[in-house]
């Protein structure tokens, strides 16, 4: 049986190099950790992520464009269509509210109204109305009414909200 044999310099270098890959292990072990770790406590980033190089492919007059999901400010219902308000531009598309909503809720667009989504990067503010409603104001100065029924969802426009208990109370 052949035995290698070694000088005791060579034995501490390979003593050495199995520590110090054995320790690269457990640094990138620790590093992958780390990053679901930060993947799970945030996951808000993953959809500005997602929301921020996402390109959303529409049908267009027999044309097929694509756009930054981003760059979309709102989308309303207009019978069986949908309009896709974009900031210069808007695209008539034979597709219905529930379905688009249900399509874009994970990156940002957020209903506010039956026939209203809007994209919560671009909300700037908050009103209540006396009737239980609430004005959305969005960049630009457009506002849209949130209805009682969805009033719930503008939980979605910000990830902590201080100072505000009693203003969605009732």
């Amino acid at each position: 049986m052949n035995t290698l044999k070694m000088s005791p310099a060579s034995a501490f270098l390979v003593d050495r190099g199995t520590q110090h890959s054995g320790a690269a292990l457990v640094v990138a072990r620790d590093a992958g950790e780390k990053t679901a770790k930060l993947t799970e406590a945030f996951p808000a980033l993953q959809t500005l992520a997602k929301q921020q190089s996402l390109r959303v492919a529409i049908k267009v007059r027999g044309k097929i464009l694509f756009i930054q999901l981003g760059d979309v400010v709102s989308v309303q219902a207009q019978g069986n269509y949908v309009l896709l308000q974009r900031g210069t531009s808007s695209y008539l598309l034979r597709e219905s509210i529930s379905v688009v909503a249900e399509k874009l809720r994970l990156y940002g667009l957020i209903r506010i109204h039956r026939s209203v989504l809007v994209n919560a990067a671009f909300v700037e503010g908050i009103r209540p109305y006396s009737t239980g409603e609430y004005g959305l104001q969005i960049k630009g100065g457009k506002e849209y009414t949130v209805t009682r029924t969805y009033k719930k969802n503008l939980k979605f426009l910000a990830k902590f909200w201080i100072g505000t208990s009693g203003f969605f109370s009732g």
